[in-house]
């Protein structure tokens, strides 16, 4: 059955008529409000409802990044749409596709040499800051005005001390705009997805899962010293440590918050001590009331 839409007006004869754009924005609709867990079996039934739109979603809709090996190098790399052609990978650390294609977009001579910098640089940070995971860098060209690229870092944890399963995606896509050759400004959009999966018998089989997007624009110059991978570099590193600094104060120890204030940690009711005292006090008179008139 076709996933019905809103109509955005009506068509010969009144009938429903829906554009690609209601489609899209319903299918963005429904996939926030959908489990975050769950976000490829999500997205693979949207997909089957509205396959003309295979392309544009797979573009608007992050998901948690996957792995592949390096068949030339035996390196892992991240699998994502900014390095996708067809149904083939292309990897960072040899520069083919898997599977291999003749016509596969390529980034430029000059752009593949800042690449495979970026790469040994980013996968640098990611061990002092991870210590462990993959990370994967893409560039690609924007015409005569400048680049583009897409930082990626992928965590898994398993069967550790707090958290039977859980995983971190960071995705960091930054559009470059040359300035002349002194100054550029950067635009970045960063999305970090986080699940974390704990299976104790003090709190049973609980799921943590969702994802925080944010962006940043900065206008830097750009000399020997403050190269575009430096400044690029900076901005990864401030946003990517402040949401990870939100997701740990706002949403983790805020989620720790409510729950401690709907349960209590003692068994029963307990009650002030002063509050206490003035209800023994009360019935001790009371007590004494009902004497003196059983006497009488």
């Amino acid at each position: 059955q076709p996933l019905e839409f809103p109509h955005a007006g009506l068509g010969r004869g009144g009938a429903m008529a829906t554009t690609s754009t209601d489609k899209i924005n319903c299918s963005l609709s429904l996939m926030r409000r959908l489990p975050p867990n769950k976000i490829e079996q999500n997205l693979s039934g949207l997909l089957n409802l509205v396959p003309a739109e295979t392309d544009e979603l797979l573009q608007r809709v992050d998901q948690p990044l996957e792995e592949a090996t390096d068949r030339e190098t035996g390196r892992k790399f991240l699998l994502c749409d900014y390095n996708r052609d067809g149904d083939s990978y292309r990897s960072p650390w040899s520069n083919r596709y898997d599977p291999p294609i003749e016509d596969g977009f390529l980034p430029s001579d000059k752009l593949r040499q800042l690449e495979v910098e970026a790469n040994e640089l980013f996968d640098a940070y990611r061990e002092l800051y991870f210590e462990g995971g993959t990370s994967s860098v893409y560039l690609w060209d924007l015409g005569d005005s400048g680049f583009a690229g897409c930082f990626l870092i992928k965590k898994v944890v398993e069967a550790s001390r707090y958290v039977k399963a859980g995983s971190w995606d960071s995705i960091h896509v930054v559009e470059v705009q040359e300035q002349g050759s002194s100054r550029a400004t950067y635009k970045l959009t960063t999305t970090v997805m986080l699940s974390m999966g704990v299976e104790k018998a003090e709190v049973g089989d609980t799921n943590l899962s969702g994802s925080l997007t944010r962006q940043a624009e900065q206008t830097c110059s750009v000399d020997v010293n403050n190269t575009h991978l430096a400044n690029m570099g900076r901005m990864i590193e401030e946003m990517e440590n402040d949401m990870r600094s939100n997701l740990n104060e706002l949403y983790i120890l805020k989620t720790r918050e409510v729950i401690n204030s709907i349960r209590a940690a003692t068994v029963g009711p307990t009650q002030g001590r002063d509050h206490t005292s003035m209800l023994n006090k009360a019935v001790m008179q009371h007590g004494q009331s009902r004497k003196q008139d059983s006497e009488a």
